[in-house]
């Protein structure tokens, strides 16, 4: 006869403990191993209470300073800010920070406060009941910031998800609407691979690869797809319009003729209108891609990231648009090529796995080693 079996209650996730816990156990860990040294009793009974408030805040404090140090050490750069603004709204980041470093200065004082009570304080009981008033406040300190460590990890987790960008390279922005073909003309004109799929919203947040001008590295940022709707974004399309505001040197606005894409040149043209006049000063080369399934006749440049056609005009054209002033020599532009995509990540590439140019390798391979 088999046994039967009795139906169990499905296991309902454990809940997170809050930050403090796991500061505070930690703190109080270290304060019970204290190892006090005095000739008397008394004297090791006021140097074991006057250590664990030591130990205790200073483990506290070492706690909270690091989870600030994220966001210090260097500090974000305006893009950022407005990336972290834009995704957790405004004043929130610098709130939270604020109220970390003001908890800090707190617990300090509190410690201060408690270790000259130690000095007027005699006797195990009356020592003892001290330091488990400085625990509890201390507890009840380290409690009040609990959304805000947990806010300001959101922040760090959210913000390492994204590449950095370095402010002061020359940065193409890759936009348009979803699913005409951004991804793939970032992989022609960069180092990047992103995700390619034939669905909307396949890139959900930026990424960036790299190519080479010559004169300077160029940022090529792959962007979600912005569906051109006033005053009703989501988070993706806000943070595609918040890289275009705060860290592009040229827009590439990418147009699909086809009707692949699900939305009609039309409404892809009304959306570049509005941005054009939006961003007066930046500039915006429009082009239209998949030229190879279908074209329009409009006079706008044609391209293909499938077969290459009209890659090699639209790079002449953008490093005219990044060249510093004074231009370079004409031999120097003709010698850097844009990446083609099946030549990426070859031996050509550098230790970083970011393409270089002709002239570059070939500088490496002359020179000897270093004297």
């Amino acid at each position: 006869m088999g046994r039967t079996r009795t139906a169990t209650a499905p296991r309902t996730p454990r809940a997170r403990a809050p930050p403090s816990v796991g500061i505070l156990d930690i703190a109080f860990h270290r304060a019970s191993l204290v190892t006090p040294r005095g000739e008397t009793k008394p004297d090791r009974d006021r140097m074991r209470a006057e250590l664990k408030v030591v130990r205790s805040s200073a483990t506290v404090g070492r706690h909270l300073r690091l989870e600030a140090r994220r966001f210090s050490h260097p500090e974000l750069t305006e893009f950022e800010r407005s990336l972290v603004e834009g995704a957790f709204g405004r004043g929130t980041f610098d709130r939270s920070l604020t109220r970390l470093r003001r908890a800090e200065e707190r617990i300090r004082g509190l410690a201060r406060e408690a270790t000259r009570e130690t000095h007027r304080t005699s006797g195990p009981d009356d020592l003892g009941d001290l330091v488990r008033r400085f625990y509890g406040r201390l507890s009840s300190f380290v409690r009040e910031i609990d959304p805000d460590i947990e806010r300001l990890r959101a922040i760090g987790q959210f913000l390492d998800q994204r590449p950095h960008l370095d402010p002061a390279a020359p940065t193409l922005v890759v936009a348009g609407f979803p699913n005409v073909g951004k991804s793939s003309l970032v992989a022609r004109l960069s180092s990047a691979r992103p995700k390619v799929a034939d669905y909307p919203f396949t890139t959900l947040s930026i990424a960036v690869g790299h190519a080479d001008l010559g004169f300077d590295r160029l940022q090529v940022v792959d962007t979600p797809g912005v569906l051109g709707r006033a005053k009703r974004s989501n988070p993706a399309e806000s943070e595609a319009r918040r890289t275009v505001e705060g860290a592009a040197t040229i827009v590439l606005f990418v147009l699909d003729p086809t009707d692949r894409s699900g939305h009609t040149l039309e409404e892809q043209e009304t959306l570049l209108a509005r941005w054009t006049a939006e961003f007066p000063g930046l500039p915006i080369v429009a082009v239209e891609t998949k030229c190879d399934v279908a074209r329009s006749p409009s006079a706008r440049r044609k391209v293909s990231a499938t077969t290459g056609e009209g890659i090699p005009e639209l790079w002449a054209e953008l490093r005219k648009l990044v060249r510093p002033k004074g231009g370079l020599p004409p031999v120097e532009e003709a010698t850097v090529e844009p990446p083609p995509a099946e030549a990426l990540n070859d031996d050509g590439d550098d230790s970083a796995g970011r393409p270089r140019s002709r002239m570059s390798r070939r500088r490496s391979s002359r020179s000897g080693p270093d004297r």
